[in-house]
Protein backbone atom coordinates (compact mmCIF):
# COMPACT_ATOMS: atom_id res chain seq x y z
CA UNK A 1 0.00 0.00 0.00
CA UNK A 2 2.29 2.27 1.22
CA UNK A 3 4.62 1.05 -2.24
CA UNK A 4 1.64 2.06 -4.28
CA UNK A 5 1.31 5.83 -2.35
CA UNK A 6 4.83 6.14 -3.17
CA UNK A 7 4.59 5.45 -6.73
CA UNK A 8 1.67 7.86 -7.12
CA UNK A 9 2.92 10.89 -5.14
CA UNK A 10 6.08 10.30 -7.84
CA UNK A 11 4.17 10.43 -11.03
CA UNK A 12 2.45 13.44 -9.66
CA UNK A 13 5.46 15.42 -9.00
CA UNK A 14 6.67 13.81 -12.77
CA UNK A 15 3.50 15.73 -13.89
CA UNK A 16 4.18 18.61 -12.52
CA UNK A 17 7.27 18.76 -12.76
CA UNK A 18 6.67 18.22 -16.71
CA UNK A 19 3.92 21.15 -16.65
CA UNK A 20 6.36 23.32 -15.19
CA UNK A 21 9.63 22.58 -17.30
CA UNK A 22 7.15 23.19 -20.57
CA UNK A 23 5.90 26.19 -19.43
CA UNK A 24 9.26 27.80 -18.53
CA UNK A 25 10.47 26.43 -21.99
CA UNK A 26 8.22 28.08 -23.56
CA UNK A 27 9.02 30.79 -21.88
CA UNK A 28 12.38 30.96 -22.41
CA UNK A 29 11.81 30.55 -26.39
CA UNK A 30 9.06 33.28 -26.56
CA UNK A 31 12.01 35.55 -24.22
CA UNK A 32 14.21 34.69 -27.26
CA UNK A 33 12.67 35.40 -30.01
CA UNK A 34 11.34 38.60 -28.20
CA UNK A 35 14.92 39.57 -28.36
CA UNK A 36 15.48 38.87 -31.91
CA UNK A 37 12.82 40.62 -33.03
CA UNK A 38 13.69 43.97 -31.31
CA UNK A 39 17.47 43.28 -32.17
CA UNK A 40 16.50 42.64 -36.18
CA UNK A 41 14.52 46.30 -35.45
CA UNK A 42 17.79 47.93 -34.07
CA UNK A 43 19.82 46.63 -37.35
CA UNK A 44 16.88 47.76 -39.74
CA UNK A 45 17.27 51.35 -37.95
CA UNK A 46 21.33 51.19 -38.27
CA UNK A 47 20.36 49.81 -42.40
CA UNK A 48 18.00 52.98 -43.34
CA UNK A 49 20.19 55.79 -41.18
CA UNK A 50 23.28 54.58 -42.82
CA UNK A 51 21.46 54.14 -46.48
CA UNK A 52 19.08 57.57 -46.30
CA UNK A 53 22.16 59.31 -45.09
CA UNK A 54 23.92 58.10 -48.18
CA UNK A 55 20.94 59.28 -50.63
CA UNK A 56 20.74 62.70 -49.39
CA UNK A 57 24.42 63.30 -49.04
CA UNK A 58 26.29 61.37 -51.46
CA UNK A 59 24.04 59.06 -54.33
CA UNK A 60 24.85 59.17 -57.34
CA UNK A 61 28.30 59.28 -55.49
CA UNK A 62 30.21 56.23 -54.53
CA UNK A 63 30.99 56.39 -50.64
CA UNK A 64 29.38 58.34 -47.73
CA UNK A 65 32.03 60.74 -46.03
CA UNK A 66 29.48 60.65 -42.60
CA UNK A 67 31.18 63.22 -40.45
CA UNK A 68 31.17 66.04 -43.22
CA UNK A 69 28.11 64.50 -44.65
CA UNK A 70 29.48 65.17 -47.90
CA UNK A 71 30.46 61.87 -51.02
CA UNK A 72 33.76 60.13 -52.14
CA UNK A 73 33.67 58.36 -55.45
CA UNK A 74 36.29 55.54 -54.22
CA UNK A 75 34.75 53.23 -57.02
CA UNK A 76 38.64 54.29 -58.35
CA UNK A 77 40.45 54.31 -54.55
CA UNK A 78 39.42 51.20 -53.94
CA UNK A 79 43.13 49.30 -52.58
CA UNK A 80 43.70 53.03 -51.28
CA UNK A 81 45.56 54.07 -54.78
CA UNK A 82 43.37 57.68 -56.15
CA UNK A 83 41.99 57.99 -59.10
CA UNK A 84 43.83 58.56 -62.25
CA UNK A 85 43.11 60.48 -65.43
CA UNK A 86 39.16 61.00 -64.14
CA UNK A 87 36.91 62.64 -66.23
CA UNK A 88 35.62 66.28 -64.87
CA UNK A 89 31.92 65.39 -65.55
CA UNK A 90 32.73 62.26 -63.68
CA UNK A 91 30.04 61.79 -61.21
CA UNK A 92 30.50 58.36 -59.67
CA UNK A 93 29.25 55.07 -59.90
CA UNK A 94 26.61 55.27 -57.06
CA UNK A 95 28.83 52.32 -55.38
CA UNK A 96 26.72 52.16 -52.14
CA UNK A 97 23.90 51.83 -54.30
CA UNK A 98 24.65 48.46 -55.83
CA UNK A 99 26.13 47.28 -52.52
CA UNK A 100 22.69 47.85 -51.07
CA UNK A 101 20.51 46.58 -53.26
CA UNK A 102 20.51 42.56 -51.88
CA UNK A 103 19.96 44.36 -48.53
CA UNK A 104 17.72 46.20 -49.43
CA UNK A 105 15.56 42.99 -50.82
CA UNK A 106 16.70 40.86 -47.53
CA UNK A 107 15.28 43.86 -45.13
CA UNK A 108 11.72 43.56 -47.79
CA UNK A 109 11.74 46.77 -49.55
CA UNK A 110 10.85 45.76 -52.61
CA UNK A 111 10.06 49.70 -53.72
CA UNK A 112 12.82 50.83 -53.03
CA UNK A 113 15.09 48.03 -54.79
CA UNK A 114 12.74 48.68 -57.94
CA UNK A 115 14.01 52.19 -57.98
CA UNK A 116 16.77 51.60 -57.70
CA UNK A 117 17.43 49.07 -60.50
CA UNK A 118 15.72 51.82 -62.09
CA UNK A 119 18.12 54.75 -61.91
CA UNK A 120 20.89 51.83 -62.63
CA UNK A 121 19.40 50.35 -65.43
CA UNK A 122 18.86 54.65 -66.89
CA UNK A 123 22.20 55.98 -65.34
CA UNK A 124 24.91 53.74 -64.44
CA UNK A 125 27.63 53.77 -67.32
CA UNK A 126 31.43 51.76 -67.65
CA UNK A 127 32.57 53.81 -70.75
CA UNK A 128 34.43 56.05 -68.21
CA UNK A 129 38.60 56.77 -68.55
CA UNK A 130 39.14 55.35 -64.68
CA UNK A 131 41.64 52.82 -63.29
CA UNK A 132 39.83 50.51 -60.67
CA UNK A 133 40.84 47.66 -58.97
CA UNK A 134 39.78 44.09 -60.86
CA UNK A 135 39.47 42.44 -57.83
CA UNK A 136 37.61 45.05 -55.87
CA UNK A 137 35.17 46.07 -58.68
CA UNK A 138 34.51 42.75 -59.29
CA UNK A 139 33.13 41.61 -55.55
CA UNK A 140 31.49 44.84 -55.26
CA UNK A 141 30.04 45.71 -58.68
CA UNK A 142 30.28 42.92 -60.72
CA UNK A 143 28.88 40.68 -57.32
CA UNK A 144 26.21 43.43 -56.81
CA UNK A 145 25.10 43.70 -60.09
CA UNK A 146 24.53 39.76 -60.89
CA UNK A 147 22.59 38.68 -57.69
CA UNK A 148 20.64 41.54 -57.99
CA UNK A 149 19.92 40.08 -61.17
CA UNK A 150 19.24 37.02 -59.67
CA UNK A 151 17.17 37.92 -57.36
CA UNK A 152 14.90 40.48 -59.71
CA UNK A 153 14.55 37.46 -62.23
CA UNK A 154 13.57 35.06 -59.28
CA UNK A 155 9.66 34.23 -59.80
CA UNK A 156 9.27 33.72 -55.83
CA UNK A 157 10.32 37.28 -55.09
CA UNK A 158 7.71 39.11 -57.19
CA UNK A 159 9.69 42.18 -57.23
CA UNK A 160 9.49 44.29 -60.19
CA UNK A 161 6.82 42.39 -61.71
CA UNK A 162 6.82 42.22 -65.45
CA UNK A 163 9.32 45.83 -65.39
CA UNK A 164 12.37 44.46 -65.49
CA UNK A 165 14.11 43.73 -68.72
CA UNK A 166 17.94 42.21 -67.95
CA UNK A 167 19.23 45.61 -67.49
CA UNK A 168 21.23 44.76 -64.67
CA UNK A 169 22.88 41.51 -66.29
CA UNK A 170 23.31 43.88 -69.81
CA UNK A 171 25.47 46.16 -67.30
CA UNK A 172 27.15 43.22 -65.62
CA UNK A 173 28.17 41.60 -69.19
CA UNK A 174 29.42 45.18 -69.85
CA UNK A 175 31.89 45.23 -67.02
CA UNK A 176 33.00 41.75 -67.66
CA UNK A 177 34.08 42.41 -71.01
CA UNK A 178 36.08 45.42 -69.87
CA UNK A 179 37.67 42.96 -67.11
CA UNK A 180 38.86 40.64 -69.92
CA UNK A 181 41.82 42.70 -71.07
CA UNK A 182 43.51 42.30 -67.74
CA UNK A 183 43.98 38.38 -68.35
CA UNK A 184 45.91 39.15 -71.52
CA UNK A 185 49.37 37.95 -69.34
CA UNK A 186 51.82 35.45 -69.96
CA UNK A 187 50.72 33.71 -66.56
CA UNK A 188 47.06 33.96 -67.76
CA UNK A 189 47.18 35.59 -63.80
CA UNK A 190 45.37 38.88 -63.99
CA UNK A 191 46.79 42.64 -63.55
CA UNK A 192 45.49 44.12 -60.14
CA UNK A 193 44.26 47.58 -61.99
CA UNK A 194 42.39 48.27 -65.05
CA UNK A 195 41.14 51.53 -67.23
CA UNK A 196 37.57 50.70 -67.61
CA UNK A 197 38.01 52.59 -71.03
CA UNK A 198 41.57 51.88 -72.37
CA UNK A 199 41.90 48.13 -70.92
CA UNK A 200 45.71 48.16 -68.82
CA UNK A 201 47.50 51.44 -69.04
CA UNK A 202 51.40 51.53 -69.95
CA UNK A 203 53.64 50.89 -67.11
CA UNK A 204 51.34 49.31 -65.32
CA UNK A 205 52.07 47.42 -62.28
CA UNK A 206 52.32 43.74 -62.34
CA UNK A 207 52.01 43.03 -58.90
CA UNK A 208 48.83 41.20 -57.60
CA UNK A 209 47.93 39.15 -54.21
CA UNK A 210 46.35 36.06 -54.05
CA UNK A 211 43.16 36.54 -53.32
CA UNK A 212 43.17 39.44 -56.15
CA UNK A 213 43.81 36.90 -59.09
CA UNK A 214 42.71 34.19 -56.80
CA UNK A 215 39.14 35.40 -55.81
CA UNK A 216 37.30 36.26 -59.27
CA UNK A 217 35.74 32.37 -60.27
CA UNK A 218 31.96 33.16 -58.27
CA UNK A 219 30.95 36.60 -59.96
CA UNK A 220 32.97 35.50 -63.52
CA UNK A 221 31.95 32.01 -63.44
CA UNK A 222 27.90 33.37 -62.27
CA UNK A 223 28.56 35.89 -65.42
CA UNK A 224 29.43 33.08 -68.25
CA UNK A 225 26.55 30.85 -66.51
CA UNK A 226 23.60 33.75 -67.20
CA UNK A 227 25.29 34.96 -70.60
CA UNK A 228 26.19 32.07 -71.91
CA UNK A 229 29.56 32.97 -73.16
CA UNK A 230 32.25 30.94 -71.57
CA UNK A 231 34.82 33.76 -71.56
CA UNK A 232 34.56 35.27 -68.02
CA UNK A 233 34.78 31.46 -66.33
CA UNK A 234 37.44 30.51 -68.41
CA UNK A 235 39.36 33.67 -67.91
CA UNK A 236 38.94 33.40 -64.00
CA UNK A 237 39.41 29.49 -64.10
CA UNK A 238 42.70 29.75 -65.66
CA UNK A 239 44.18 32.43 -63.00
CA UNK A 240 43.08 30.25 -60.62
CA UNK A 241 44.51 26.92 -61.55
CA UNK A 242 47.54 28.92 -62.58
CA UNK A 243 47.63 30.05 -58.96
CA UNK A 244 47.23 26.69 -57.84
CA UNK A 245 49.82 25.36 -59.50
CA UNK A 246 52.17 27.72 -57.88
CA UNK A 247 51.98 26.61 -54.46
CA UNK A 248 54.68 24.85 -52.23
CA UNK A 249 55.12 21.23 -51.89
CA UNK A 250 53.57 22.05 -48.36
CA UNK A 251 50.05 23.09 -50.02
CA UNK A 252 50.86 26.72 -49.15
CA UNK A 253 50.66 29.39 -51.27
CA UNK A 254 52.54 33.40 -50.58
CA UNK A 255 50.67 36.53 -50.33
CA UNK A 256 51.81 38.45 -53.51
CA UNK A 257 53.35 37.81 -57.05
CA UNK A 258 54.11 39.17 -60.43
CA UNK A 259 51.60 38.58 -63.35
CA UNK A 260 53.42 38.88 -65.51
CA UNK A 261 56.74 36.11 -64.55
CA UNK A 262 54.16 33.71 -62.50
CA UNK A 263 56.51 34.54 -60.04
CA UNK A 264 55.73 34.82 -55.89
CA UNK A 265 57.47 38.37 -54.51
CA UNK A 266 55.86 37.34 -50.92
CA UNK A 267 56.12 34.17 -49.67
CA UNK A 268 55.04 35.05 -46.08
CA UNK A 269 51.15 34.26 -46.17
CA UNK A 270 48.07 33.27 -43.22
CA UNK A 271 44.15 33.47 -43.99
CA UNK A 272 44.13 37.14 -43.67
CA UNK A 273 44.84 39.88 -45.87
CA UNK A 274 45.92 39.48 -49.53
CA UNK A 275 45.22 36.00 -49.25
CA UNK A 276 41.68 34.96 -47.66
CA UNK A 277 38.88 35.19 -50.27
CA UNK A 278 41.35 32.85 -52.12
CA UNK A 279 40.51 30.02 -49.63
CA UNK A 280 36.39 30.95 -49.29
CA UNK A 281 35.77 31.12 -52.99
CA UNK A 282 37.48 27.12 -53.67
CA UNK A 283 34.85 26.03 -51.41
CA UNK A 284 32.21 28.03 -52.27
CA UNK A 285 32.99 27.34 -56.15
CA UNK A 286 32.56 24.65 -55.41
CA UNK A 287 28.89 24.76 -53.74
CA UNK A 288 27.59 26.84 -56.81
CA UNK A 289 29.34 24.93 -60.03
CA UNK A 290 29.61 21.39 -58.65
CA UNK A 291 33.25 21.24 -59.65
CA UNK A 292 35.10 18.30 -58.11
CA UNK A 293 38.75 20.24 -58.77
CA UNK A 294 37.63 22.89 -56.55
CA UNK A 295 36.48 20.77 -53.78
CA UNK A 296 40.52 18.83 -54.21
CA UNK A 297 42.37 22.20 -54.10
CA UNK A 298 39.99 23.35 -51.13
CA UNK A 299 40.63 20.18 -49.46
CA UNK A 300 44.57 20.39 -49.85
CA UNK A 301 44.40 23.99 -48.75
CA UNK A 302 42.83 23.67 -45.76
CA UNK A 303 44.73 20.51 -44.26
CA UNK A 304 47.83 22.63 -44.83
CA UNK A 305 46.17 25.78 -43.60
CA UNK A 306 45.24 23.56 -40.03
CA UNK A 307 48.69 22.04 -40.16
CA UNK A 308 50.90 25.54 -40.59
CA UNK A 309 49.19 28.26 -39.62
CA UNK A 310 46.96 27.14 -36.31
CA UNK A 311 48.19 27.41 -33.01
CA UNK A 312 45.46 26.66 -30.60
CA UNK A 313 42.46 29.10 -31.30
CA UNK A 314 44.47 31.26 -33.50
CA UNK A 315 46.37 31.57 -36.69
CA UNK A 316 49.64 33.12 -37.10
CA UNK A 317 51.49 33.66 -40.63
CA UNK A 318 54.37 31.00 -42.37
CA UNK A 319 56.62 30.68 -45.02
CA UNK A 320 54.90 29.01 -47.67
CA UNK A 321 58.28 27.13 -48.48
CA UNK A 322 59.42 25.81 -44.93
CA UNK A 323 55.78 26.06 -43.04
CA UNK A 324 58.35 28.09 -40.35
CA UNK A 325 55.94 30.43 -38.53
CA UNK A 326 56.70 34.42 -40.15
CA UNK A 327 54.44 36.51 -38.10
CA UNK A 328 52.53 35.75 -35.00
CA UNK A 329 49.54 38.30 -35.58
CA UNK A 330 45.87 38.59 -35.85
CA UNK A 331 44.21 40.89 -38.55
CA UNK A 332 40.51 41.46 -38.54
CA UNK A 333 39.67 40.18 -41.77
CA UNK A 334 41.00 36.56 -40.45
CA UNK A 335 37.55 36.71 -38.51
CA UNK A 336 35.85 35.50 -41.81
CA UNK A 337 37.66 31.95 -41.12
CA UNK A 338 35.31 30.66 -38.55
CA UNK A 339 31.96 30.91 -40.71
CA UNK A 340 34.43 29.06 -43.78
CA UNK A 341 34.37 26.39 -41.17
CA UNK A 342 30.92 26.49 -40.14
CA UNK A 343 30.42 25.33 -44.05
CA UNK A 344 33.01 22.60 -43.50
CA UNK A 345 31.08 21.64 -40.80
CA UNK A 346 34.32 22.31 -38.58
CA UNK A 347 32.20 23.46 -35.96
CA UNK A 348 34.53 22.82 -33.01
CA UNK A 349 37.44 24.69 -34.35
CA UNK A 350 34.99 27.52 -36.02
CA UNK A 351 33.65 28.05 -32.41
CA UNK A 352 36.90 28.38 -30.64
CA UNK A 353 38.66 31.17 -33.34
CA UNK A 354 35.44 33.11 -33.29
CA UNK A 355 35.29 33.50 -29.42
CA UNK A 356 39.03 34.60 -29.77
CA UNK A 357 38.04 37.66 -32.20
CA UNK A 358 35.00 38.20 -29.47
CA UNK A 359 36.98 38.59 -26.76
CA UNK A 360 39.00 40.75 -28.70
CA UNK A 361 35.88 42.82 -29.42
CA UNK A 362 34.78 43.08 -26.11
CA UNK A 363 38.47 44.33 -24.61
CA UNK A 364 39.01 47.32 -27.23
CA UNK A 365 34.54 47.74 -28.19
CA UNK A 366 35.46 47.01 -31.62
CA UNK A 367 37.88 44.43 -33.55
CA UNK A 368 41.21 46.55 -34.75
CA UNK A 369 42.75 46.02 -37.38
CA UNK A 370 45.89 43.54 -36.78
CA UNK A 371 46.87 42.63 -33.18
CA UNK A 372 50.36 41.34 -32.34
CA UNK A 373 49.92 37.70 -30.69
CA UNK A 374 53.25 37.83 -29.25
CA UNK A 375 53.32 41.14 -27.66
CA UNK A 376 49.28 41.12 -26.76
CA UNK A 377 49.01 44.72 -28.43
CA UNK A 378 47.35 46.77 -31.10
CA UNK A 379 49.73 47.06 -34.46
CA UNK A 380 50.96 50.52 -33.52
CA UNK A 381 49.97 51.82 -37.48
CA UNK A 382 47.03 49.61 -38.00
CA UNK A 383 44.71 50.59 -35.03
CA UNK A 384 41.45 51.20 -36.93
CA UNK A 385 37.92 49.55 -37.59
CA UNK A 386 36.46 50.40 -40.81
CA UNK A 387 33.00 48.87 -39.92
CA UNK A 388 34.37 45.27 -41.06
CA UNK A 389 31.38 42.64 -40.84
CA UNK A 390 33.84 39.45 -40.52
CA UNK A 391 33.13 39.02 -37.08
CA UNK A 392 29.11 39.59 -37.67
CA UNK A 393 29.40 37.18 -40.73
CA UNK A 394 30.82 34.52 -38.84
CA UNK A 395 28.57 34.80 -36.01
CA UNK A 396 25.68 34.39 -38.10
CA UNK A 397 27.05 31.01 -39.57
CA UNK A 398 27.68 29.68 -36.12
CA UNK A 399 24.36 30.56 -34.79
CA UNK A 400 22.21 28.93 -37.88
CA UNK A 401 24.22 25.66 -37.33
CA UNK A 402 24.06 25.66 -33.42
CA UNK A 403 21.35 27.68 -33.13
CA UNK A 404 23.16 28.38 -29.82
CA UNK A 405 21.55 31.58 -27.95
CA UNK A 406 24.96 33.00 -26.94
CA UNK A 407 25.55 33.92 -30.62
CA UNK A 408 22.72 36.16 -29.96
CA UNK A 409 24.52 38.19 -27.19
CA UNK A 410 27.13 38.68 -29.53
CA UNK A 411 25.44 39.83 -32.40
CA UNK A 412 23.60 41.91 -29.66
CA UNK A 413 27.34 42.92 -28.41
CA UNK A 414 27.75 43.93 -31.49
CA UNK A 415 25.01 46.19 -32.69
CA UNK A 416 25.37 48.22 -29.27
CA UNK A 417 29.07 48.62 -29.95
CA UNK A 418 28.48 50.40 -33.50
CA UNK A 419 25.80 52.59 -32.28
CA UNK A 420 27.61 53.91 -29.23
CA UNK A 421 31.16 54.41 -31.25
CA UNK A 422 30.48 54.70 -35.16
CA UNK A 423 26.79 56.54 -35.32
CA UNK A 424 26.92 60.15 -36.27
CA UNK A 425 24.18 62.05 -36.98
CA UNK A 426 25.75 62.21 -40.75
CA UNK A 427 25.33 58.06 -40.92
CA UNK A 428 27.92 55.37 -39.33
CA UNK A 429 31.77 56.56 -39.28
CA UNK A 430 34.64 54.67 -39.36
CA UNK A 431 36.97 53.76 -36.56
CA UNK A 432 40.41 55.66 -36.80
CA UNK A 433 42.21 54.37 -33.59
CA UNK A 434 40.36 51.61 -31.08
CA UNK A 435 42.29 52.98 -28.31
CA UNK A 436 40.93 56.36 -28.08
CA UNK A 437 37.97 55.45 -30.37
CA UNK A 438 38.51 58.74 -32.77
CA UNK A 439 36.46 58.40 -35.45
CA UNK A 440 37.35 58.44 -39.74
CA UNK A 441 35.34 60.26 -42.06
CA UNK A 442 34.60 57.60 -44.26
CA UNK A 443 31.21 55.03 -44.65
CA UNK A 444 32.21 52.10 -46.63
CA UNK A 445 29.85 50.48 -48.69
CA UNK A 446 30.34 46.97 -47.50
CA UNK A 447 28.96 48.37 -44.07
CA UNK A 448 25.17 48.11 -46.09
CA UNK A 449 26.60 45.28 -48.03
CA UNK A 450 27.30 43.28 -45.64
CA UNK A 451 27.61 44.11 -41.97
CA UNK A 452 24.32 45.48 -41.87
CA UNK A 453 23.09 42.17 -43.90
CA UNK A 454 24.90 39.15 -41.67
CA UNK A 455 23.79 41.31 -38.26
CA UNK A 456 19.77 41.04 -39.57
CA UNK A 457 20.03 37.72 -40.70
CA UNK A 458 21.45 36.63 -37.46
CA UNK A 459 17.75 37.78 -35.75
CA UNK A 460 15.92 36.91 -38.47
CA UNK A 461 16.89 34.62 -41.21
CA UNK A 462 13.16 34.01 -42.97
CA UNK A 463 14.78 35.39 -46.07
CA UNK A 464 16.82 31.70 -46.35
CA UNK A 465 14.04 29.85 -45.45
CA UNK A 466 13.14 27.15 -48.27
CA UNK A 467 16.04 28.60 -50.16
CA UNK A 468 19.50 27.35 -51.02
CA UNK A 469 22.11 30.61 -51.54
CA UNK A 470 25.94 31.00 -51.22
CA UNK A 471 27.06 34.63 -49.74
CA UNK A 472 29.93 35.94 -52.02
CA UNK A 473 32.91 37.46 -50.22
CA UNK A 474 30.97 40.88 -50.42
CA UNK A 475 27.70 39.71 -48.62
CA UNK A 476 26.12 38.95 -52.03
CA UNK A 477 23.75 35.78 -52.37
CA UNK A 478 24.24 33.80 -55.38
CA UNK A 479 21.12 30.91 -55.62
CA UNK A 480 22.48 27.64 -55.92
CA UNK A 481 20.90 26.38 -59.20
CA UNK A 482 21.73 22.37 -60.20
CA UNK A 483 21.68 23.66 -64.21
CA UNK A 484 24.55 25.69 -63.08
CA UNK A 485 26.63 22.24 -61.86
CA UNK A 486 28.55 19.89 -64.15
CA UNK A 487 27.58 16.61 -64.33
CA UNK A 488 27.86 15.50 -61.21
CA UNK A 489 30.74 12.51 -61.24
CA UNK A 490 29.69 10.14 -58.31
CA UNK A 491 26.71 9.56 -56.42
CA UNK A 492 25.11 12.40 -54.10
CA UNK A 493 22.80 12.41 -51.28
CA UNK A 494 20.25 14.82 -52.96
CA UNK A 495 18.75 15.99 -49.01
CA UNK A 496 22.35 17.66 -48.34
CA UNK A 497 24.51 16.78 -51.43
CA UNK A 498 26.86 15.12 -48.82
CA UNK A 499 29.55 13.33 -51.39
CA UNK A 500 29.53 9.50 -50.24
CA UNK A 501 32.76 7.94 -51.01
CA UNK A 502 33.32 3.67 -52.04
CA UNK A 503 34.41 2.11 -48.77
CA UNK A 504 37.06 0.55 -51.16
CA UNK A 505 38.47 3.35 -51.97
CA UNK A 506 38.70 4.69 -48.97
CA UNK A 507 40.16 2.82 -45.88
CA UNK A 508 41.03 5.77 -43.95
CA UNK A 509 38.93 8.96 -44.16
CA UNK A 510 38.67 12.56 -42.71
CA UNK A 511 35.48 14.21 -42.00
CA UNK A 512 37.06 16.69 -45.05
CA UNK A 513 38.07 13.81 -47.74
CA UNK A 514 34.45 12.46 -47.04
CA UNK A 515 32.26 16.14 -47.50
CA UNK A 516 30.65 15.04 -44.05
CA UNK A 517 30.20 17.36 -40.78
CA UNK A 518 32.88 16.23 -38.27
CA UNK A 519 30.10 15.01 -35.87
CA UNK A 520 28.60 13.05 -38.10
CA UNK A 521 31.60 11.03 -39.01
CA UNK A 522 33.37 8.16 -36.72
CA UNK A 523 36.07 6.33 -35.98
CA UNK A 524 37.37 3.57 -37.71
CA UNK A 525 37.82 1.14 -34.59
CA UNK A 526 35.43 -0.43 -32.83
CA UNK A 527 34.07 2.15 -30.82
CA UNK A 528 32.30 5.36 -32.55
CA UNK A 529 33.32 8.66 -31.41
CA UNK A 530 32.59 12.02 -32.90
CA UNK A 531 36.09 14.16 -34.07
CA UNK A 532 37.20 17.44 -33.33
CA UNK A 533 38.52 18.57 -36.63
CA UNK A 534 37.64 18.31 -40.23
CA UNK A 535 41.32 17.18 -40.85
CA UNK A 536 41.07 14.41 -38.56
CA UNK A 537 42.25 10.72 -39.57
CA UNK A 538 41.53 7.93 -36.25
CA UNK A 539 44.05 5.40 -36.10
CA UNK A 540 43.19 1.89 -37.55
CA UNK A 541 42.61 0.10 -34.49
CA UNK A 542 40.88 1.90 -31.57
CA UNK A 543 43.79 1.27 -28.63
CA UNK A 544 46.03 2.72 -31.52
CA UNK A 545 48.61 -0.18 -32.04
CA UNK A 546 50.33 -0.26 -35.08
CA UNK A 547 52.58 -2.58 -36.93
CA UNK A 548 53.32 0.07 -39.50
CA UNK A 549 53.18 3.81 -40.39
CA UNK A 550 50.16 3.17 -43.08
CA UNK A 551 47.41 2.13 -39.62
CA UNK A 552 48.38 5.61 -38.46
CA UNK A 553 45.73 8.15 -38.56
CA UNK A 554 45.70 12.32 -39.06
CA UNK A 555 46.28 14.18 -35.34
CA UNK A 556 43.38 16.43 -34.62
CA UNK A 557 44.61 19.32 -33.37
CA UNK A 558 47.99 20.14 -35.77
CA UNK A 559 46.92 18.07 -38.74
CA UNK A 560 50.20 16.38 -38.62
CA UNK A 561 50.47 12.75 -39.91
CA UNK A 562 51.19 10.39 -37.02
CA UNK A 563 53.76 7.25 -37.06
CA UNK A 564 54.17 3.88 -35.47
CA UNK A 565 56.92 3.67 -33.09
CA UNK A 566 59.09 0.77 -32.61
CA UNK A 567 56.69 -0.11 -29.15
CA UNK A 568 54.03 -0.63 -31.96
CA UNK A 569 52.23 2.61 -30.76
CA UNK A 570 50.67 5.63 -33.15
CA UNK A 571 51.44 9.25 -32.03
CA UNK A 572 53.36 11.93 -32.89
CA UNK A 573 57.08 10.91 -32.45
CA UNK A 574 58.60 12.87 -35.08
CA UNK A 575 57.47 15.85 -33.47
CA UNK A 576 58.46 15.22 -30.06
Amino acid sequence: MLARKSATWILLLLVIFSIFFDSSVAQLDSCWAAKKRKMREKVRKMFYHAYENYITHAFPHDELKPLTKSFTDSLSELGNLKLEHLPQDYNGSALTLIESLSSLVILGNYTEFGRAVLWLSENLKFDVDARVNLFECNIRVLGGLISAHLLATDSTNRLLQGSYKNQLLWLAEDLGQRFLPAFDTPSGLPYAWINLKYGVMENETTETSTSGCGSLILEMGALSQLTGDPRYESAALRALRKLWSMRSSLNLLGTTLDVATGEWIEHSSGIGAGVDSFYEYLYKAHILFGKEDFWRMFHSAYLAVQKYFRHGPWYHEADMRTGKATYWQLTSLQAFWPGLQVLVGDIAAANSSHREFFYLWKKFGVLPERYLLDHLTVHPTEKYYPLRPELAESTFYLYQATKDPWYIHVGESIVNSLNLYAKVEGGFASIRDVTTMQREDHQHSFFLAETCKYLYLLFDDSFLVNRNYIFTTEGHPLPVLSAWHDRLPETYIPSNWTYIKNEKQVKQASAMSQQVCPAMSSSSGDDDQGVESACHVPDARSDHRCFSDEECGVDAISCRRRSCSIAGYCGLWLFI
